[in-house]
């Protein structure tokens, strides 16, 4: 069983503007409403894929019917911590013209001290019987930069490998805990290193770094010119597909989950990387969080081509 947790979920509003400008008059062509944050759509990609998969957070208790519905049709065993108020909203403004989404993200909910001691306890039990725990997305207000380090010392005390998705502070906070897994994007492993990432060397170098602090695996996305994974020992690079682009939203989140149902599998680090890019490309062709079924993962599987990196 894989956990994934969400501190600071959204609703995603995704609104369709083709030939979208801002500081203009703009006409929307479509609107879909979704469960958002990245965790909801890690599991949400691992459920559809037949994993099973546990998910817990904070959600608004006055708006969170949504999130219910979302979890009971796709099977997904719901462990969310309902706090007082509303769930925040996320616009995402997407072009279908030029494939390019915009972001609009709102402040969460601000969790009490009483909440958040509620949510280790939700991760201590789920944990228990989890292989993998997924700790991903932004921190809402008011909630200490130091949790995802906690949360990671709590699973590993508990014998589960953690993946980390996120940036900025609490990225570096939770680097001292040592997580099993991180998944930055190229923009965010730059701002952890400080520096301009241009070659394919350079962010191996710092994938080098991070593996040698303790982390086992490190996969790193980047856009068009596809993803790196790589371990101690070795790195490989996955290379993009060719895919009709219908939102960008959750991408990432499915790379991560792919991953994590190859690792859990057993996989090699090569082969599950290849699976992550599989479930991410199939995410790009459709709407909405989770992946559009295993079939269409399986048959895109066959055509994922990765490619070895010296990391000497």
């Amino acid at each position: 069983m894989i956990l994934t947790v969400t501190i600071n979920p959204a609703i995603d509003e995704t609104v369709e503007i083709p030939s979208f400008a801002a500081g203009s008059v703009n006409r929307v062509a479509s609107i879909f409403r979704s469960p958002g944050g990245k965790g909801i759509n890690v599991a949400s990609a691992l459920a559809d894929y037949g994993v099973e998969v546990s998910t817990t957070g904070f959600l608004g208790e006055d708006n969170d019917q949504l999130f219910k519905s979302h979890f009971s049709q796709k099977g997904i065993q719901d462990r969310f911590v309902r706090v007082s108020g509303l769930t925040r909203t996320g616009i995402k403004i997407i072009d279908p013209v030029d494939g390019l989404t915009t972001d609009i993200n709102y402040p969460g909910l601000t969790p009490t001290a009483a909440e958040i001691e509620q949510l280790f306890e939700r991760v201590r039990e789920t944990g228990k019987t989890a292989d993998w725990a997924v700790l991903t997305g932004s921190l809402p207000p008011g909630v200490r930069v130091t949790v995802y380090a906690e949360l990671i010392e709590l699973l590993h005390g508990l014998g589960c490998k953690v993946a980390l998705d996120t940036s900025g502070e609490p990225l570096r906070a939770a680097m001292a805990s040592v997580p099993d897994l991180i998944k930055p994007n190229i923009h965010e492993l730059e701002e952890f290193a400080g520096r301009s990432l241009a070659s394919l060397a350079e962010i191996s170098q710092e994938a080098g770094k991070l593996t040698a602090q303790g982390v086992a695996i490190v996969a790193v996305s980047m856009g068009e010119r596809g993803a790196l994974i790589q371990d101690g020992t070795s790195a490989e690079i996955i290379h993009p597909l060719k895919v009709e682009v219908k939102s960008t939203v959750g991408a990432g989140d499915a790379m991560v989950a792919g991953i994590l149902a190859g690792l859990s599998r057993g996989m090699s680090i090569a082969e599950a990387g290849r699976l992550g890019a599989a479930f991410s490309s199939t995410a790009l062709s459709h709407t909405g969080p989770g992946i559009p079924g295993r079939k269409m993962v399986d048959d895109t599987l066959r055509m994922v081509r990765t490619e070895s990196l010296s990391t000497e």
